[in-house]
């Protein structure tokens, strides 16, 4: 069963290996033995949540007493996180700046880009018409930190734009920005094209000129102290295989 963890619960994880001989004598005797679970940690940025939950579940399909376990969330706090070191098999980032916060995560490849929308309620209640939008006083807006990847990129679209956006609120990563849409608790925010897509009709997307020029790669690796190796190449090369494009693809995400 896939499952979705914290940092604190990741840090009990480990991952499985072979059965011993032990292990396997009483399996040929009838006995309640079998095949030991092999766990897939995978650390990626919020904004892969949708398409890696479902590349997760068709790996466990295709790689029967497999788990992948999932730990979704800012690319930088992420990279922190396996720096500290928290068990990871595998890293993808919604940037390069991130994964370069990783040591061991050898030759990294790009396998997506992304690029910023402005989503807002349903209704468009604030009135948004564009990036200028984010600067009005009586606008609420939510930003990424710059810290993490849509936040270097919103701060690289409103260089572009010449504008000096007036946020309310700094979010951690892309999910939370969203939510602050979702929820109305914003008039806009600067998210990913993907994640204005996953949110349907709970929110509505615009699209402006400077997106273009801040369009995020995103590089995945396996991670040379991975628990699982094996695991960690098989899970990276069904992401880069042609079903994992074309999930990616679906989700709105651009192929190098």
């Amino acid at each position: 069963m896939r499952r979705t963890l914290a940092v604190l619960s990741l840090l009990a994880l480990t991952a499985c290996g072979t059965e011993s001989a032990d292990s396997a004598e009483n399996t040929d005797s009838g006995g309640n033995g079998g095949s030991a679970e092999q766990t897939v940690i995978v650390f990626a940025a919020a904004s892969l949540t949708e398409a890696f939950t479902e590349l997760g579940a068709e790996f466990e399909a295709a790689n029967p007493g497999t788990d992948v376990t999932f730990n979704f969330g800012g690319s930088s706090a992420l990279a922190q996180q396996i720096g500290q070191g928290a068990p990871a098999d595998v890293f993808a980032a919604a940037s390069p700046a991130a994964m370069a916060q990783v040591p061991d995560a050898p030759s990294p490849e790009v396998f997506a880009r992304n690029r910023l929308r402005i989503a807002v309620p349903g209704g468009n209640p604030g009135r948004i018409t564009g990036l200028a939008d984010f600067a009005r006083d009586d606008a609420v807006i939510a930003l990424c930190a710059e810290q993490v990847p849509c936040g270097a990129a919103a701060k690289a679209v409103f260089a572009a734009a010449g504008i000096t956006p007036r946020p309310d609120t700094l979010e951690q990563d892309v999910k939370a920005a969203l939510t602050k849409v979702r929820l109305g608790e914003v008039d806009a925010a600067l998210v990913y094209r993907t994640d204005v897509l996953a949110a349907g009709d709970e929110v509505e997307g615009l699209d402006f000129p400077e997106a273009d020029r801040a369009v995020n790669d995103y590089p995945i690796a396996a991670l040379t102290g991975a628990p699982n190796p094996t695991g960690a190449r098989a899970f990276v090369e069904h992401v880069r295989s042609g079903r994992g494009r074309a999930v990616l693809a679906e989700a709105g995400f651009d192929l190098p």
